[in-house]
């Protein structure tokens, strides 16, 4: 299951008690573990992932995780069964299923030869199965110390060395030979750092494996113990029409590293290409200077020279001549159609608002460390639950500045619409995961926690943010609404409604798009994002961006002589959330190879939802934004 599954369930499912249950939730370098010689090291077994065998237009073929322990896969077992490690609500959620193993490991101690893990027969019922899983680029995920298992690969425009996450089942050379081959043997090399040389304490800084494919008939010997270099290193191929038997091996080596402990993670966090993620910050601030430098010449120098002009006529003459958008002084405030459902979405985008800008200034702090697994959806799901308050304030009192009266009902829709959705979309596309077997799939109780979690904070807390923004009151308009609507002129063709939307959501979508596709990756292919400035400074700017355009198409509208800017606004705003969804197609059938249909339901599933997440929070800044605009624009001039 991609990690945009999980992250997805986050309304309410998330508690500050739930968090003891982590045993990694700890500030960045702050509780490094200190290790003796010959002290055990444990090896955890995570959940296989699909992953992007390299990256010259090499595509995702899955979407699907799959138990370390799947019963198909026959993996050696530890003694009495696998045992699951506590975890974290979040990283329950992004599909961390972590288990310890029977691998024999201590501190600095190298095993020169190679060890028999366990002996394994494979049905043939199942080959299909695992040969089916290597052709997808399954890899197999382990974590030591915290750190995951990795493969050392190079870089091949800078030629630098990297870790990258994870180690392939096995390999399928296509057309070269009949069928795919599996990885029996690892190679386990640690790096090791020693803080003050002649003491006995070591930690660990890195974790690299080199599995290998070991067929022939090698018998096992009684103490476990094989030949590491055999003469025919024939691979092991399963077969589909008999049963086949695996002799899983390992092998234990330590290197020392002077990579401190505080920087392990460098060697794992590689931009391939750091120019990129320049390129993407400096168009993003090229774009959003462009506008607001039109928009300031807009603004600034038409509308003041129209405000002057308005408040130089003499209010004592009977002939008064109005131009332009004070023609519309009267309607301007009229309430828009459908004003519970425009609060109600407004006031889930502020909720949504709050919770990204407060998520991304952990990130900058540093809380959200990849050793901290799952510690961006439980900072994310504790954000929603408890700004609850902020949806209900803000939905309540659009609400009454639209003119609506149903506080009662406001309130309600706006506790329980949106997350009724998502958590609906989510249920569905969770029974898809459990059909294929998938581990990522979310337990049921999982699912009724995070219901009764959300009805019993997020959906409280709503209702006292619409109380205290019922108390509060409507926002007072500066001028006065007339009786009887005046007649709308025929618009131009790109000031209707579709037309805006799509032209206005270019600039957003420009000033991240290059963002964007580094974002996905780590959603859908399984890669740690860690870009989390550049990404708080592309987010500021798509805030700008999106106000400033929202802004300027709303004065084109009322100088049209149409007044009907609120739900224009709310459109206008979230129009780069139709682009993400094109984008989103282009990323499907350029990086993307899915044969399955739960993959293809799953990917499609996600980024609707990622879709309608963007709609409502960059429609809310649009809209909140134009508010301000348009209220500080009519109070500016005299009306009789």
């Amino acid at each position: 299951m991609p990690r945009l599954s999980r992250g997805l369930c986050f309304f309410g499912g998330a508690l500050l008690a739930l968090l003891s249950t982590a045993d990694a939730f700890y500030l960045p370098g702050a509780a490094p573990h200190d290790y003796k010689k010959g002290e055990q090291v444990g090896l955890l077994v995570n959940a296989l992932t699909p992953m992007i065998a390299g990256y010259d237009n090499a595509k995702l073929k899955s979407l699907i995780n799959y138990d370390y322990y799947n019963p198909s896969f026959h993996f050696c077992q530890p003694e009495g069964g696998p045992k699951k490690e506590p975890a974290s609500l979040g990283s329950t959620l992004f599909g961390d299923r972590i288990f310890n193993s029977p691998y024999d490991i201590k501190m600095l101690e190298d095993n020169t030869t190679c060890r028999v893990l366990c002996t394994a027969t494979v049905p043939s019922q199942d080959a299909k199965f695992y040969n089916d899983r290597i052709r997808e680029d399954y890899a197999i995920n382990w974590l030591i110390d915290g750190l995951p298992a990795a493969e050392m690969k190079e870089d091949k425009k800078t030629g630098e060395l990297f870790f990258e996450q994870g180690f392939n089942l096995g390999y399928d050379e296509g057309e070269f030979v009949e069928q795919p081959a599996v990885h029996n043997h690892y190679d386990i090399v640690l790096r090791y750092h020693t803080p003050t040389p002649g003491v006995d304490v070591h930690r660990i800084v890195g974790v690299l494996v080199w599995p290998v494919s070991r067929g022939g008939s090698q018998e096992v010997p009684s103490d476990g113990i094989m030949d590491c270099a055999p003469a025919n290193p024939a691979p092991l191929l399963l077969s589909e029409s008999q049963n086949t038997t695996i002799t899983y091996t390992y092998r234990v080596m330590w290197n020392q590293s002077d990579t401190p402990w505080a920087t392990r993670w460098d060697n794992y966090l590689h931009i391939f290409d750091p120019r990129i993620h320049w390129f993407s910050l400096i168009n993003s601030i090229i774009v959003v200077v462009f506008l607001c430098l039109m928009v300031s010449m807009i603004l600034l120098r038409t509308v003041s020279r129209d405000i002057s002009r308005y408040n130089a006529i003499d209010l004592s003459e009977d002939v008064q001549e109005d131009w332009g958008w004070k023609l519309v002084h009267g309607e301007v405030f009229r309430t828009p159609g459908h004003p519970m459902i425009l609060a109600v979405l407004v006031g889930n985008g502020s909720q949504l608002c709050a919770m990204v800008g407060v998520t991304l200034v952990f990130a900058l702090l540093g809380f959200l460390s990849p050793s901290n697994r799952g510690s961006l959806a439980t900072v994310m799901m504790v954000c929603w639950t408890f700004f609850g308050g902020i949806a209900g304030y803000i939905s309540s009192r659009v609400y009454a500045s639209l003119g609506g009266a149903n506080k009662r009902r406001n309130s309600f829709f706006t506790a329980t619409i949106m997350p009724t959705f998502v958590f609906a979309v989510v249920f569905l596309l969770n029974l898809f995961l459990i059909a294929a077997g998938s581990s990522g799939a979310v337990p049921f109780g999982t699912l009724v926690l995070i219901i009764v979690l959300w009805f019993g904070i997020s959906a409280p807390l709503s209702a006292v943010g619409s109380y205290y923004g019922s108390k509060h009151g409507a926002i007072q308009h500066p001028v006065r609404v007339n009786q009887i609507p005046r007649q709308i002129p025929p618009q131009p063709k790109y000031l209707r409604p579709w037309s805006a939307t799509i032209l206005a959501g270019i600039l957003p979508f420009g000033a991240a798009f290059i963002e964007l596709y580094f974002v996905l990756s780590s959603l859908f292919a399984s890669r740690a994002y860690y870009a989390f400035g550049f990404l708080a400074l592309t987010a500021a700017v798509v805030a700008l961006t999106t106000a400033t355009v929202t802004i300027l198409f709303t004065y084109f509208i009322l100088c049209a002589e149409d007044y009907r800017w609120h739900w224009r606004a709310f459109l206008t705003g979230g129009g780069s959330a139709f682009w993400l969804l094109a984008y989103g197609i282009v990323y499907w059938a350029l990086r993307l190879s899915l044969d399955s249909l739960t993959s293809a339901v799953l990917y499609f599933g996600y980024l609707l939802l990622l879709c309608l997440f963007d709609f409502l929070i960059t429609g809310t800044i649009g809209f909140l934004a134009t508010y301000w605009a348009v209220r500080r624009l009519y109070s500016a001039i005299r009306v009789d």
